[in-house]
Parts: structure tokens; sequence; C-alpha cells
């Protein structure tokens, strides 16, 4: 169980994008990675209710998702989704509906012209705030002789 989420400028940026072009719905996803938090792999995914308060990832595609998980060796780091016109923070409901306490949340707010993002916990009806931290993309370079 991740004690926070690490991911890259990059892989934020892949977030932000899905979340603008779903709107006015609430967009969804995964983030899979390593047991410590870090980020391998985004899953961008459809909100099966086509909502713009609620979402719900589609049964089939989700499962095709945590069976590529397991056989890259990936865990399931957080579940992602936006809040097109409130804060980034827990609704009701998606405390309610938080069915993978193992898991962490990531949700993106596009109601400011940036986009916000917090990361929490949603367990047992409680919520926390969890660590997210973002991580300069990698660039190889090159020496020349």
């Amino acid at each position: 169980m991740p004690g926070g989420i690490n991911l890259t400028r990059s892989q934020l940026e892949a977030v932000f994008e899905h979340a603008k072009r779903q709107q006015p719905e609430e967009a969804c996803g995964i983030l899979a990675g390593d047991p410590d938090g870090s980020v391998r792999r985004v899953f961008l995914m459809e909100n099966a209710e086509h909502s713009s308060i609620l979402y719900m990832m589609d049964s089939t595609e989700q499962f095709e998702v945590f069976d590529q998980m397991e056989k890259d060796g990936l865990e399931l780091v957080a579940i992602f989704h936006s809040h097109p016109h409130s804060p980034a923070f827990p609704s009701a409901r998606d405390l309610e509906l938080a069915f993978y306490p193992e898991s962490l949340y990531l949700i993106v707010s596009l109601m400011d012209d940036e986009p916000q993002y917090h990361a929490f916990r949603l367990a047992r009806g409680q919520v926390a705030e969890a660590p997210l931290v973002i991580l300069d993309d990698i660039k190889e370079s090159l020496d020349e002789a």
C-alpha cells in the first residue's frame, strides 16, 4: 500500500489533458506502478456514467487494465478522477464509492484556469491527504567524444 504518489510532470500533464478533453464530464483512470508509489503507467479510462458529477470506470475496461497491470508486474498506486466544476477534494459520493481502500485517490479540479490537484487516502469513511511528489522527467544525455 503506497504512502504517497510519485509521478513525473509528463504523467501529471497526461492526466490534466485527459480531464480537459472529457469536460464537462468527469474523467477517470488508474495510476499503476511500484509498491513505493512510483507511477510507471497512466491508464486513461472512460467514465461509464458520462456525468459531470460522478465517475464510474467501465467494468470491462477496468478488468483489462488490471489484467495488463498484473502482466506487467505493476500495482495499483492510485485512482484518479476530475472535478470539472468543484475543488480537488473528495465529495461525499467519492467517499461513498471509494471501493479500493489500499489505493490512493488523485483528484484534479478544473474549476480555475490552472488545474488544482491533491492526493487522498479514502477508507472507512475517512479522508486523509496523502503526499504527492511531482518529479522532473528524466532526459538522457549523450556525451560527445
